[in-house]
């Protein structure tokens, strides 16, 4: 559709065509009278059947009442996704000699019909009534005699917002159609031209000036309002009849003109650091590239793209007009000139926007006067503006060189602070050896329990000179036991067991705050808990969270706690501390491979038992039917058209739709039986001690549960889904139980082969 009226640029190729036309317009300016047909529509959703021949009935004059009257012939009530619709108006009387339906655009490929035939197509309707987006031309039908009185009809696809006629619909002259197209482009004509002349001259001086960018930018804005100018203007089509191709051209000048006039806004606000702006051309750029990429090889159409890009530019205007006007008292003359220039285009630009989304009645919005008015704005601003860069330049060097003088005196700060950073890292060496000791003992430990004797080992030269205990978690955190005992010779024995029913003792807070704002108690002092201090040391687990599996108690000789060693002890104290976070770390890697090995026989989807457990798992059921003499069953379940499900919905769609497969087939079951995911969307069901009719009634129960049951994502019910199921026993169906598998997989593929939503028995 013709919706950006007068935002587009013109070649030097096609000028003296247009220059021709032009003059035929001025010399000849022949009156064009014409009939809008603006009454009488009507207007029908859906697509029409037809009969043996290919003619759609609904031409035929019946069913009177399912047509609807419209004011005109766009965008009916109660659209609700739909995109087919038919439209009709029976045609006035007129004194024509050659008449043509002229129609100012249409969303997005269209038919007309009369008298049983059809007498104009645009676009190719395939055989479900559908097509592709081919531009957005003005259209010409040219009506048969006596055509007065008669019904026309329209039958339109659209995928797009907009489904229907849009703008002008009139019948008039041919002759007098090329005229007046030629009139309603002609000022947009004109103004490309100059605006095509300004890009011309900025491209040398471009070349010429030390300032490229401002002059590139100015070049890319004039160029790009002239090729929209002429690619939006309906003289285009008779320049060259390829809509699609100037329907391209339009989307590229279109969504160039933000990023050329965020560049100039960057050029003339540049010394107040504007990153704001700097953002919207490279926002608008990127669009620019990936939109007309997409559109190109067919990804989407590109009509979506004016869609989509209309929102971002309102946006834009909106948010660099705020970022603007909260300083323009402040600017100079020159910059608010090009402010208020910027406001009246952006103005036509939203005004066009509102008009094309249906916000606004139909009319020529002239956004080619904004662009006439912008243009020369910038070129009487930039040519003051381009004096007063140097002085900018000049200003900018000075607080590039106060940046590099103010990182430098940080660097260095940070250099003095290295430096005493390795000086008091002299001090924990020989505890960081240790600790390495610890580390690499543990690593070779394959479960937590195995880790508890290690630490017993190691933890008194870690500790050493303080004294210190350390106790096991017991009972899920309800007590301690004591695993070793250090530094205390003479004194009386430590509790074996230390009861926690209402959690451990506090964790010793050893930030360096807290060693800064407290001073260290020697054993024996303190409020009254004999100076000691606890450590927990810590365990993350997949299930439990951050666990404390061992405490670790200390105490403080009082020779460390001297005016003259508190920093030692300080920062021993520093160093125990990060030492039993790097423990912790250790153990819960310890402590994950552990979770591991035990979720390796679960599926994470779901939470089934994977096809590892099944496979041991069978063995083992087979082996005991054949020794008990007791039988076996095996159901083997898909869910159908699963990949259609993924591809209307989405993978995760799919992932919720397993999961409630799971959950459905969990709560079917008896503890004995076991339901496992064998892959995919396949599951499969071992039923031990049971005969083959049960299984059979089992299946089959499934199957009819599974047709109601809901598949709700993201708070939305999906449509259902339904299993195909495959059904096996021992011995009804073999001889041999191990081969019961296979026979329920075969069962299982005769149940989609034979239309799914069923069950086959091997």
């Amino acid at each position: 559709m013709k919706r950006w009226t007068g935002r587009t640029l013109t070649f030097a190729w096609a000028g003296r065509r247009v220059l021709a036309l032009t003059l035929c317009l001025c010399v000849f300016q022949t009156a064009h009278a014409k009939t809008d047909l603006e009454t009488g529509w009507e207007y029908r959703w859906g697509d029409s059947p037809t009969d043996s021949v290919g003619t759609p009935e609904w031409i035929k004059g019946g069913d009177p009442d399912q047509w609807q009257a419209i004011g005109f012939p766009s965008n009916p009530p109660d659209r609700q996704g739909r995109e087919q619709v038919w439209y009709r108006v029976t045609l006035p009387d007129g004194p024509w000699r050659e008449p043509v339906l002229y129609i100012y655009s249409v969303d997005l490929i269209v038919q007309a019909w009369m008298d049983g035939e059809k007498i104009y197509q645009y676009g190719h309707f395939d055989e479900d009534g559908r097509g592709r987006f081919e531009g957005w031309p003005w259209h010409a039908i040219a009506l048969p005699e006596e055509f007065q009185g008669k019904d026309l009809y329209f039958r339109i696809f659209s995928n797009y917002t907009d489904i229907g006629l849009w703008g002008e619909v009139a019948i008039m002259e041919r002759s007098e159609l090329t005229l007046y197209i030629l009139k309603t482009s002609l000022k947009a004509l004109i103004i490309a031209g100059f605006s095509a002349l300004i890009a011309a001259l900025c491209i040398i001086f471009a070349f010429l000036q030390a300032r490229k960018k401002s002059f590139a930018s100015l070049a890319l804005f004039a160029i790009s309002s002239a090729v929209l100018l002429v690619a939006e203007s309906q003289a285009s089509q008779l320049i060259w009849n390829a809509p699609l191709v100037w329907d391209y051209l339009a989307a590229g000048s279109y969504f160039l003109l933000p990023v050329a006039m965020a560049l100039l806004l960057e050029q003339w606000f540049e010394d107040q650091r504007p990153w704001l702006i700097n953002l919207v051309w490279k926002i608008h750029l990127g669009y620019f590239v990936i939109a007309l990429t997409l559109a190109a090889f067919g990804v989407i159409d590109l009509s979506w793209t004016f869609a989509v890009f209309d929102g971002l530019l309102l946006i834009s205007l909106v948010t660099v007009t705020l970022l603007v006007a909260r300083r323009f008292r402040k600017l100079g003359r020159q910059q608010q000139a090009i402010l208020l220039a910027y406001g009246i285009f952006g103005g036509l630009l939203i005004l066009d926007m509102a008009v094309a989304h249906g916000f606004l009645p139909w009319w020529r919005v002239p956004v080619s006067w904004g662009t006439l008015i912008f243009s020369l704005a910038v070129v009487l601003i930039a040519l003051v503006h381009y004096a007063r860069t140097q002085e900018s330049l000049h200003k900018l060097n000075l607080s590039l060189e106060q940046q590099v003088s103010e990182r430098t005196a940080r660097a260095e700060s940070l250099a003095r602070r290295e430096q005493a950073r390795v000086r008091l890292l002299t001090f924990e060496n020989e505890k960081t050896r240790v600790l390495n000791d610890i580390i690499a003992s543990l690593q070779d430990c394959i479960s937590l329990n195995q880790t508890f004797p290690v630490l017993a080992q190691w933890l008194p030269d870690l500790c050493s000179p303080m004294k210190g205990e350390l106790y096991q978690r017991v009972e899920k955190g309800g007590a301690y036991r004591l695993l070793n005992r250090w530094g205390y010779a003479g004194e009386p024995p430590s509790p074996e067991r230390i009861e926690t029913p209402e959690g451990p003792p506090p964790n010793s807070d050893l930030s360096a705050k807290h060693l800064a704002d407290r001073p260290i108690m020697p054993a024996g002092e303190g409020s009254g808990d004999g100076g000691k201090l606890c450590l927990w040391i810590n365990v993350q687990s997949a299930t439990e969270g951050s666990v404390p599996v061992a405490l670790l108690f200390v105490e403080v000789p009082a020779e460390l706690t001297a005016d003259d060693s508190q920093f030692g002890a300080a920062k021993l104290l520093q160093t125990l501390s990060q030492s039993i976070q790097k423990i912790g770390i250790t153990l819960s890697g310890i402590g994950l491979r552990e979770e591991l090995q035990r979720y390796s026989y679960e599926d994470a989807l779901t939470g089934l038992k994977n096809r590892r457990y099944f496979d041991q798992l069978f063995d083992h059921e087979t082996a005991v039917a054949m020794r008990s003499d007791k039988p076996l069953s095996l159901l083997m379940l898909d869910i159908d058209h699963f990949k259609r499900f993924n591809d209307t919905y989405g993978h995760e769609a799919g992932d919720t739709a397993l999961k409630s497969v799971a959950s459905f087939l969990t709560r079917q079951f008896r503890e004995s039986d076991v339901v496992c995911r064998f892959g995919g969307e396949e599951f499969v069901v071992i039923m031990a001690n049971t005969q083959l009719p049960a299984a059979l009634d089992k299946a089959r129960e499934l199957v009819r549960e599974m047709r109601g049951y809901p598949v709700v994502h993201r708070g939305q019910e999906l449509e259902g889904i339904t299993l195909s199921i495959g059904v096996s026993s021992w011995p009804e169906c073999t001889d041999n139980p191990d081969s019961l598998l296979g026979q329920a997989d075969r069962a299982l593929y005769r149940a989609k082969e034979s239309g799914r939503d069923r069950v086959e028995v091997g």
